[in-house]
């Protein structure tokens, strides 16, 4: 096991993260093809990104090793950024959230484009009232 090589390390939290989901997805009924249950959809997801993790830590042995390196300050403005929205969008509104989410994580990045973010933005908030109006989920938007 190489844990500096970030192909490795990459299947390893996939693996992870779909163990995770698919298990708490397994509390819900699975039901059958015909009739499916609200845990069959996360289960067929969960086990697909648990084979490309997998493939990706087999095919980690054979390509060159790309070295892996941290940036903490990275980490944490992403991780700010998902407690931001999860707050924000309980205490005032999802759409307040998003946009809290996409400018505070592009801090993150390499390049940093207000025009960008505002692209970004429109389109989450589109798709969650997408989400809200025709899936019918109880988004708290506004």
């Amino acid at each position: 096991m190489n844990f500096k090589n970030r192909n490795f390390v990459r299947g390893l939290f996939l693996m992870a993260i779909a163990l995770l989901f698919g298990g708490v997805a397994t509390n819900y009924s699975i039901g059958e093809l015909s009739r499916s249950g609200p845990g069959l959809f996360p289960v067929m997801i969960s086990g697909f990104l648990f084979l490309i993790g997998v493939l990706t830590v087999v095919r980690s042995h054979f390509v060159e090793q790309v070295p892996l390196d941290y940036n903490v300050k990275n980490i944490a403005l992403i991780l700010l950024s998902l407690v931001g929205f999860a707050v924000l969008s309980e205490f005032v509104n999802m759409i307040v959230g998003i946009i809290f989410l996409v400018f505070c994580s592009t801090f993150a990045g390499t390049s940093y484009s207000v025009a960008r973010n505002v692209k970004i933005s429109i389109g989450l908030i589109l798709i969650a009232f997408a989400f809200k109006n025709f899936l019918g989920l109880s988004l708290p938007l506004y």
